[in-house]
């Protein structure tokens, strides 16, 4: 069936040629080889990699919507571990949840762990240029997203999930921080995030605040840290 193949070979090259470049030089090896895809997708080891702070931090997160989560919700990039699902199950009867990647081996991953009841839609897409209109979401989360990206792609997906939110909306970000001066995995983690995530110190230098939009018109913008100062919580709400 050699023409059938092709075909195949043809749109397996046309997804790749469409992840940024940075995803596919950076990370392969976690987010698009499918060895890498079923080796992370373990609850326990995305809690490892967290070092024992995926449940803290993914709960803070969920918490800011509430027990009942009501209005449109957009999760931008899709997330190892049950952040998806126990985001779908907070919410209210007859909401949905909609969940962005620009990787549908991601995708198609998250897909697998969704039950049928489920109210989640997926769609691929960037998360620097989201095709919805102004103004639609009533709360948006970012869970570890933002170190896997470069600062120009950062500052354009911080615009973009303020710009789909609406006034008086909700923005969350969960990621990491410099920790405090005496943490001891201050000294060991640096190196070896140089390594494997080339942009996440860019958040141990500077405040996530700092790459919003100059139009971010927040009336509120509150930060929390976790775990000695390696993890932070962001909370902005868009002013109406």
């Amino acid at each position: 069936m050699p023409g059938i193949a092709s075909g195949r070979t043809s749109k397996m090259a046309e997804i790749t040629n469409q992840i940024p470049g940075y995803l596919r030089r950076n990370y392969w090896w976690a987010y698009i080889h499918p060895v890498g895809v079923r080796l992370f997708e373990r609850q326990w080891l995305v809690n490892l990699i967290l070092w024992g702070n995926f449940a803290r931090l993914r709960d803070a997160a969920l918490d800011e919507f509430g027990a009942e989560i009501r209005g449109r919700t957009l999760q931008v990039a899709c997330v190892y571990g049950d952040f998806s699902t126990r985001l779908a199950g907070r919410l209210a009867d007859g909401e949905h949840l909609d969940v962005i990647d620009i990787l549908p081996i991601q995708l198609s991953n998250l897909r697998g762990k969704l039950r049928p009841a489920m109210r989640v839609r997926l769609q691929l897409a960037d998360s620097s240029a989201l095709a919805y209109a102004d103004a639609t979401y009533d709360q948006t989360v970012l869970f570890f997203l933002l170190h896997e990206q470069p600062q120009h792609i950062r500052r354009k997906t911080l615009a973009e999930a303020l710009r789909v939110l609406k006034p008086g909306g909700k923005l969350v970000l969960i990621d990491y921080h410099l920790p405090r001066p005496l943490h001891p995995l201050r000294y060991l983690l640096r190196p070896v995030l140089s390594l494997l995530e080339p942009y996440a110190l860019d958040l141990w230098r500077r405040e996530i605040a700092e790459w919003l939009p100059g139009n971010a018109q927040a009336v509120e913008l509150r930060k929390e840290l976790f775990f000695g100062g390696l993890f932070q919580k962001i909370v902005v709400v868009r002013s109406s």
